[in-house]
């Protein structure tokens, strides 16, 4: 989604006190004479606690982050000092953040390694489609297959995994364990396996 897109949506929900606050946080972000900024991304999710769900506060805490311009630094503290709603927006911001390239990679790599669903959908959109290397991409779609994140949740995927045929060795590989293991082959395995079998164009 588009920062205006992201923004607009956030403005629908939020209303008096809060969309004061919102006003206020975000020019302060913009600003970037000060760091309070990150005290408001701490206490997104109290001021949006009316908009009933945790996705306003992601988006609020992308809107601050886009907002802040942080450097590598300062996102890669916020990620390991932050609780996991605050790991996920910061996951989800990386791709609205300009300047920060390849260097933030490392963060997508921790929550790869998580367990936590939530955590590897974030780490495995825009940002990561861009960055990551053909041998982290396909772990990362291997890691959503197994921890059963929807395969759609992956940025870019179609474009990646066609005619990949290293993925398309290891996602058979994984169907025949399952198999083995008397277990069920995802329909989402299925999906990504028939891509990457497929032949590339010719250009």
């Amino acid at each position: 989604m588009l920062i205006a897109d992201l923004r607009a949506t956030v403005r629908d929900q939020l209303h008096g006190d809060a969309a004061t606050w919102l006003d206020r946080a975000l020019a302060e972000a913009a600003t970037a004479t000060s760091n309070h900024w990150e005290a408001d991304f701490a206490a997104a999710a109290r001021h949006c606690r009316r908009g009933g769900h945790g996705e306003l506060a992601d988006a609020t805490r992308v809107l601050l982050l886009h907002a802040a311009r942080p450097d590598v630094p300062t996102l890669t503290r916020l990620y390991t000092r932050g609780t996991a709603a605050e790991r996920r927006a910061v996951l989800l911001a990386l791709a609205h953040i300009e300047d920060v390239g390849p260097a933030a990679l490392p963060l997508i790599e921790d929550a790869l390694r998580t367990n936590d669903t939530r955590l590897v959908a974030a780490a495995v959109g825009p940002y990561a489609a861009r960055h990551l290397g053909a041998h982290g991409w396909r772990q990362a779609v291997l890691k959503c297959l197994f921890t059963g994140v929807p395969l759609d949740a992956i940025a870019e995927w179609p474009a990646r995994a066609k005619g990949d045929a290293e993925l398309a060795r290891m996602l058979t590989d994984y169907a025949h364990e399952r198999t083995a293991a008397g277990r069920d082959v995802p329909a989402d395995l299925r999906r990504v396996l028939a891509l990457a079998h497929t032949t590339p164009e010719e250009p």
